[in-house]
């Protein structure tokens, strides 16, 4: 994330950190080093909840766990409401608690802001200023040019953008997807698993292919196969550690065309890989998401239940990027014996 040196840049940066302009929200970013690190969203709270100060207490144990050395707060008041004030007090206190400061608080509502922590009524009058359009800003300018889509306008397109396509309802293709499930019991279960993991390489290669200038959907035939495949568990955690730094993108996109296209029952296993990858890539709000769906097709999905935990406790997202990267050539050497 690019440095943000005014409010008006915190305004324009948190779109792209949690991937959506959030509205009736908390918003709390961390900072490290001068740096914006991880940043957590919350359904604006409800100051009369008897659990409201564990939960104040509970996003700032993650922040603590990510080793934050200061905090940016927003609070996105919901109309009707006229509580913001007490809302960032008390996450305020919470943070003093934890010997964590506060660089800048911004109260939002009727479409307007300020920050709370200026004192100059010039730069931040009682009434507020208009929310700055984010199109034009500098930040978005740098984001744009450094790959990353604009946000989504809300909740509900984020998870429009990883909705099932007509494909997913599709019988034919149901039943080429089916005909590529590994099944356990199978003697020659090696040699599936070999085969599935090459196809995983091999439609990644055509999504660089189609990324070079191509418009490229992906080979059914080859899509079936790879979602298929990754109902066992050996070829998903392949996938799972397929990707580096230069792929991630590539991979993600993969990933997110499967989950459009999978059909019911094939679901949970390429949700949980998006989800694992969006993750890494900071997009925290679009991992839930991913885990949604996934959890939908299968409840008792394992993997998605792991990662669920996992979110929650806040692991920084290199962590689990590492972790990946150590359990990948024990996989390799399982499915191709090396």
């Amino acid at each position: 994330m690019t440095t943000l040196t005014s409010p008006h840049d915190l305004l324009a940066a948190i779109p792209f950190l949690i991937g959506y302009h959030p509205t009736d929200s908390l918003v709390i970013v961390s900072l490290k080093e001068e740096c914006v690190g991880m940043a957590m969203r919350v359904d604006y709270p409800n100051i009369d909840d008897a659990h409201a100060t564990e939960a104040f207490d509970a996003l700032v144990f993650h922040l603590l766990r990510e080793g934050a050395q200061g905090a940016l707060v927003v609070a996105y008041v919901p109309d009707g409401r006229d509580d913001g004030l007490e809302i960032l007090e008390n996450i305020s206190t919470a943070l003093a608690r934890a010997e964590i400061p506060i660089r800048e608080s911004l109260l939002i509502a009727g479409g307007r802001w300020r920050s709370v922590l200026c004192g100059d009524q010039d730069c931040c009058p009682a009434q507020g200023n208009e929310l700055p359009e984010i199109e034009s800003s500098r930040v978005a300018v740098e984001q744009v040019a450094d790959g990353r889509p604009m946000p989504y306008g809300n909740r509900e397109g984020m998870a429009d953008s990883i909705a099932s396509l007509p494909l997913a309802d599709d019988a034919r293709f149901a039943k080429q997807v089916a005909r590529h499930r590994i099944e356990a019991e199978s003697d020659e279960i090696q040699k599936a698993q070999r085969a599935g993991a090459l196809a995983v390489l091999d439609l990644a290669s055509r999504f660089i292919a189609g990324s070079m200038g191509r418009d490229i959907p992906g080979d059914q035939e080859l899509s079936a196969i790879v979602l298929g495949s990754i109902s066992d568990i050996q070829v998903r955690d392949f996938a799972l550690g397929s990707h580096d730094d230069e792929s991630i993108e590539v991979y993600w996109a993969m990933w997110r065309y499967l989950v459009r296209i999978a059909p019911s029952g094939y679901v949970a296993p390429v949700a949980s890989l998006l989800a694992a990858l969006s993750y890494e890539k900071g997009e925290g709000a679009l991992a839930q998401r991913s885990l949604d769906r996934a959890l939908c097709d299968d409840p008792s999905y394992s993997l998605a239940g792991l990662l669920r935990r996992v979110f929650s406790a806040g692991w920084p997202p290199e962590s689990f990027g590492a972790m990946r990267r150590d359990l990948h050539p024990k996989v390799c050497a399982g499915i191709f014996l090396v």
